[in-house]
Formats: C-alpha cells, structure tokens, sequence
C-alpha cells in the first residue's frame, strides 16, 4: 500500500482525551519527530523540531487562513483576529503589535503589572489565604489596562480577569468551561467596542500613543481603519494574553515550593538567573500543546505526504520536552539556559519563527517580562503553603494546578529582601 492509499484513523477522540500527552505519546510510537494522522476530519501531518518550526512558519508552506477552528476564534483570539491573517493582511496588521516589543514598552507594562502587584500584597497581608492564580490575574488585569490606557475602575478588575480567564480556560473544551469562555468574550468584546467608538467619538480621550490609541488610529491593508469589533478583537489580543500570564505565575508559585533552592537567587536579584528560571519555567510547564494551520499546497515532510489544504500540526510541549534539545527534559533544571545559548526555534512556548514578520506571538517579550518580575516578588514574599492539591493534570487543556496554588500568612519581609520559604507543604503528585 502507498502512501497516498494509506488509511489514516481520525485521533481527535484520543487527543481530546490525552491533552498534552497525545502527540508526544504518537511521536515515540513513529519513527521520527512525524506523525501523519487525521484530526477533525482532515488528514493532518504533525512535527516536531528547530527545522520543522521553520517549515510550518513559512508561508509558503502553511497559512493560517481558515485554520483556526469557530470555537477556538469565538473563544480564544476573535473572529477577523490576526491570527487567522496571511501575507500582506497579517503583515499589516501585525505591525500594529510591533511597537510591543520595544524594550522601553515591555518596562512600562513591567513597572505597572509590579505595582498592581505590590498593592495587592498589601490586601493580601489583611487576609488568611489567597488563591495565587485568581489574585494573579487580577494584579495583571489591572496592569495591563493602565499600561494600555484602557480605563478599568477598580471594583471591575476582579469580573473582567474572570472573563479573561475564561477565555483561555474554555478555547480547548466543550460543556460549561466553553460555553463561559463564549459569554466572557461577547461581553468582553462589546465593552471594548463601546470604548473604541467613546474614543472616536471624543467623548473619552485615548492617552497619545498608548495601545487604545493607536489600535483606535489603526489603517488596515485595504486603507481604512477597523471596524469596532475587530478593534476590540486586538485590544483583548494585547490584554487577554497578559492576564493568562498567571498560568505562568501559579507555575512559578509550584517550581518555588518543589525546588526551593531557586529561591535565593531570584531574591537576591541576579538578573541572569531571573531570566533562565522564566524560559525554565515556560518550557517544562504546560502550556500549549501544539499549533496548527493548513498546507498551502501538497507537501511532503521526512518523507511523510500531506495534501493541500491538510492540517499541519506543531508539537510545541513535545519539542519544549524533547531529549535530543533538552538532554533531560523532565528536570527542571534553570541551569541549562546558562550553559548555552538558546536558538531561537528551539524554544517554542509562544511559537517559533521572527515574531515581526511570522505568526510567532508579539507579545513574548511581555511574558518575559512580566514574569521575571512577579518571580523576583515572588520569592521575596514571605507565606506558608498549606496541605492542598498541586497536581497538575495533562488531560486538562490549558492546564495549572489543581488547588491554584493556596498561600496562607502573606506578609512583605521585614526589610524588603528577607527569605522564608513555604513551610508545611506537601504537594499530591
């Protein structure tokens, strides 16, 4: 039987039921980082590797036009959303996400994410216990609105991180989790559309330069400017991904309290340490699982055939825990970005490729960022993590522990520096 003829089995029932696991468990059955199977009705080919990364970012290759599926784009990134552009469309729309990447811009989004954080701890202090992961979303919730020059009253941060959340939280899922992620993006969507027209309108005044301000200003590649919606669709793509940076940051909470030795380095401020435990941290936690898009033509991959218009899939927790990049992939080891340097499609958490010309995320830098900060506080803070449930589950996409990381007596240190790790722990693993 040829290639051509060969019958491929649909595997969406497994992925679904597998998460995180199911393409690196289809990789170690194959005989190389390939895999040619059928997902959602299509023939789909999926890889795996710094050269397979450059092939599916090249646009030649794979588009992102119609790859994306409904609930994903009523969920997750918006219908019209740069993510499902291609060629002169997306370069022209992702030049409006460019300026995020300016050094100056990430520490203006850094500076008010830490003081929305440095307040928090201080409500935090008054209270027995806090769920990190829900505080966390909060603290970058209202940081990324003041950073953007959206307004937020404070009483509205907490309901509007929820729906942040939820729109992560429900993209990968059907039943509730979905169905909430649905009703957080409409009234999301909707509030942000009223802004922008406010804006227009000159009733309320964008801060010159500011991210409403110049998505308000933005001239698509057909000249004119973006309808309401679409705005509103790349406001929540700047916001949406900066308040799911608590993924990372109740991460981080969990890597503290199973290897508390990285602590005292992060206090103490060394800034090259700071930044390996943040690429650490992205690449052994769970995230993303893969990415996808359709063959622009037929293609063939390590000898593996797939049609145009077939998907083609990006195994990004698979190469972000492959032993022939990592040598020891399930250790979570900082040390390792310190012992050589990294290329730039080796790591993938958010993507591969040149995030100014490719689809890889923009927003990268600011994860970054934002967490090597939140890491730093996070180790100076002083509290205690009592018995709870910190497993972390890879049939559940996308993923965090379970207990959302429960910190109790959460106190500054005295003098600003000091250092006592959670005590009473046990996570269930």
């Amino acid at each position: 039987m040829d290639v051509l003829s060969r019958p491929l089995i649909d595997r969406t029932l497994p992925l679904l039921a597998e998460g995180y696991a199911w393409l690196p468990n289809r990789m170690r059955d194959s005989a190389g980082p390939v895999v040619r199977t059928r997902l959602l009705g299509r023939p789909a080919l999926a890889l795996r590797g710094p050269e397979a990364v450059r092939f599916f970012y090249d646009e030649q290759n794979v588009h992102r036009h119609r790859a994306i599926p409904e609930p994903v784009l009523s969920t997750l990134f918006g219908h019209g959303a740069v993510h499902t552009l291609d060629g002169a469309a997306h370069r022209v729309r992702k030049a409006l996400f460019l300026p995020l990447l300016d050094p100056d811009r990430i520490a203006g989004l850094v500076e008010q994410t830490t003081a929305a954080w440095d307040d928090a701890v201080t409500a935090w202090s008054r209270r027995g216990s806090v769920v990190l992961f829900d505080e966390a979303s909060t603290v970058l919730t209202r940081g990324v609105h003041r950073w953007a020059g959206i307004p937020l009253d404070d009483s509205d941060a907490g309901a509007v991180a929820r729906d942040m959340i939820a729109m992560v939280d429900g993209f990968a899922t059907a039943g509730p989790r979905h169905l909430r992620a649905r009703r957080a993006r409409a009234r999301q969507e909707e509030r942000l559309a009223r802004l922008v027209r406010d804006v227009r309108s000159g009733e309320v005044t964008a801060p010159a330069d500011s991210v409403l301000d110049q998505v308000c200003r933005h001239r698509d590649a057909d000249g004119g400017p973006l309808d309401e919606k679409a705005a509103a669709v790349e406001l929540l793509n700047v916001v949406r991904p900066t308040a799911a940076v608590a993924w990372f940051v109740a991460f981080t909470a969990h890597a503290l309290h199973r290897w508390p030795e990285h602590r005292a380095p992060l206090a103490d401020g060394d800034t090259a340490f700071t930044a390996a435990f943040a690429h650490e941290v992205r690449r052994f936690y769970p995230f993303v699982p893969f990415l996808g898009g359709l063959a622009a033509r037929d293609l063939s991959w390590r000898g593996e055939w797939i049609p145009a218009g077939g998907l083609v899939v990006l195994d990004v927790y698979g190469q972000n825990h492959d032993a022939s990049l990592w040598g020891d992939p399930y250790a979570f080891r900082p040390q390792r970005f310190l012992e050589r340097p990294v290329e730039r499609d080796e790591l993938i958490p958010q993507g591969g490729g040149d995030p100014r010309a490719g689809h890889r995320c923009p927003g990268e830098g600011i994860t970054v960022g934002v967490l090597e900060a939140l890491a730093v506080r996070l180790a100076r803070l002083e509290y205690t993590v009592p018995e709870q449930n910190l497993t972390i589950a890879l049939n559940r996409v996308p993923t965090r522990p379970h207990s959302g990381v429960l910190l109790a007596d959460v106190r500054r240190p005295a003098d600003g520096t000091g250092l006592r790790a959670g005590r009473g722990a046990r996570a269930v693993r």
